[in-house]
């Protein structure tokens, strides 16, 4: 039983913390409860995830309602993995955030600050576990709009104009979501994952039903910043306080990506998009995303704008993945989700310390910093190299399989273009290199000190996690292939 309640302990203990911590007097105090509450998330998740490594399945009635008429929550070794994901991030991530927020949020902020972003954790959790597609919808709001408040707390005035961007093409993808919904209840009359899965064959060939997966599609879509959707994410990125960027870089889409996972493969089976152009769609969209994108990324001057048109190649990776609809392309998928989540989280903490000593994230503002600051720079570096998906590091593991998934199919071109992403990354990788190594510091400015090592320890952890999961694939590479199976064992 007390494996049962796992996932609603997941999912309640930060729901129930973040109003405690709004009543919280300012200080250190939120921050120290909100840390507590994500390394219990933390420890509850890597459990959750060893018990249904072996093929597991964990169900979860809420309210004694048996599925398919209540809600269910259902863990398998696919959402065990994500929510390892998010309650990782979130736990590396409030250390950073100690020196990092009291420095961007103005010191009455912070309680509400730390409130918003343990709801986040609370949505982003209930989408993974649970099974239920409105429920799923439910949590997807909660942090969403969670979202909102965090990114609209930067520093700078522009963080309300890319918070008000994000609510707007944020609410369109959620009605887009809930219309798909709306329209499978109206087929089927069920909206738990799994009995739809058995249900929705049947009624394949109705309008209805792809007219829902059109509207699911394209409401997923905006929330994962999928090529041409992903407008709201560069600004959303660039101007969040630097700990969200980092959050939400390396969560966020990951877990919308896991969204359209579910609804693709679980939901309405492999069989009906194997009858439907679904998989050129994707193909298309995914190389357009990594080349757009990349070439984006180049001619960036700020460098959070920067990685975060990088993060859209990245998902397009991902969606390339999911093109290929086999087990080598959904497994790249699945371990590039948790590998870039390590080198983005890593990235975007070393510009977050450069942006703590400088006040800013112009490249131009970095001259010379990497001599001052030789840790922060040897921790972007390192993460960079991961990001271009050089050998030993965690970027090369997934880059390998997709590339190896190309091959399977015999589609030259993807593969063509997989590489061909690594090969921009080396060009807008190397402008901050070159910025903060080789070019000197202006003669004017005082020496920088380096970075305090409340934001250095946990930049650090991710950067050797990268180094790490490239070489020992044990726990990605073996998670992601049961997780496969799984996805490709369902009626199809």
């Amino acid at each position: 039983m007390i494996e049962q309640n796992l996932s609603l302990l997941l999912v309640a203990i930060p729901l129930l913390a973040a109003p405690i911590v709004a009543t919280l007097p300012r200080g250190k105090l939120p921050w120290l409860f909100t840390l507590s509450v994500s390394w219990v998330c933390l420890g509850l998740a890597i459990w959750q995830l060893w018990l249904v490594t072996d093929g597991r399945i964990i169900s979860y009635e809420l309210g004694g309602w048996a599925p398919p008429w209540g809600i269910e929550y259902r863990i398998d070794a696919v959402n065990a993995f994500v929510a390892l994901i998010v309650a990782g991030i979130a736990a590396v991530a409030l250390p950073y955030a100690l020196r990092s927020v009291e420095q961007e949020i103005p010191l009455q902020q912070t309680p509400l600050f730390y409130t918003a972003f343990l709801l986040c954790l609370t949505g982003l959790l209930g989408i993974t576990l649970t099974g239920d597609v409105f429920n799923l919808f439910v949590f997807l709001e909660i942090s969403s709009l969670s979202s909102y408040a965090l990114i609209s707390m930067g520093r700078q005035r522009r963080a309300l104009t890319a918070a008000y961007q994000y609510l707007i093409m944020g609410t369109i993808g959620a009605t887009f979501l809930l219309i798909g919904i709306g329209l499978i209840y109206a087929e089927t009359g069920s909206l738990n994952m799994m009995d739809l899965s058995v249900r929705l064959p049947a009624t394949f060939e109705h309008r209805t039903i792809h007219t829902a997966f059109a509207f699911i599609v394209v409401g997923v879509g905006l929330k994962l910043a999928m090529f041409p959707l992903h407008v709201w994410l560069p600004n959303a990125y660039t101007y969040a306080p630097s700990v969200i960027s980092v959050f939400l870089s390396a969560t966020a889409t990951k877990v919308a990506v896991y969204v359209m996972l579910r609804m693709v493969f679980t939901v309405f089976s492999g069989s009906f998009t194997q009858d439907t152009p679904t998989g050129n769609m994707f193909m298309v969209l995914g190389i357009g995303g990594v080349l757009v994108a990349s070439v984006y990324a180049v001619y960036q001057r700020d460098a959070k704008r920067l990685l975060a048109y990088s993060s859209v190649a990245q998902v397009g990776y991902m969606v390339l993945g999911i093109a290929f609809g086999t087990a080598l392309g959904l497994t790249a998928t699945l371990v590039h989700m948790f590998n870039h989540a390590l080198m983005k989280g890593a990235l975007f903490m070393a510009i977050g310390a450069l942006v703590y000593r400088l006040g800013s994230s112009q490249i131009d503002a970095f001259n010379g910093l990497g001599r001052q600051m030789p840790w922060t720079f040897a921790a972007l570096f390192i993460a960079g190299l991961s990001l271009i998906g050089v050998p030993g590091t965690a970027g090369f593991i997934s880059k390998w399989y997709l590339v190896l998934a190309a091959l399977e199919k015999s589609n030259w071109i993807a593969a063509i273009v997989i590489l061909a992403g690594s090969l921009f990354a080396v060009i807008y990788m190397w402008k901050l290199v070159e910025a903060l190594f080789f070019r000197s510091a202006p003669q004017s400015d005082a020496a920088v000190k380096e970075a305090p090592l409340s934001l250095l320890v946990p930049m650090w952890l991710l950067v050797v996690a990268n180094l790490y999961f490239g070489f020992n694939t044990q726990l990605t590479v073996g998670i992601a292939q049961t997780a496969v199976n799984i996805l490709r064992a369902l009626p199809q």
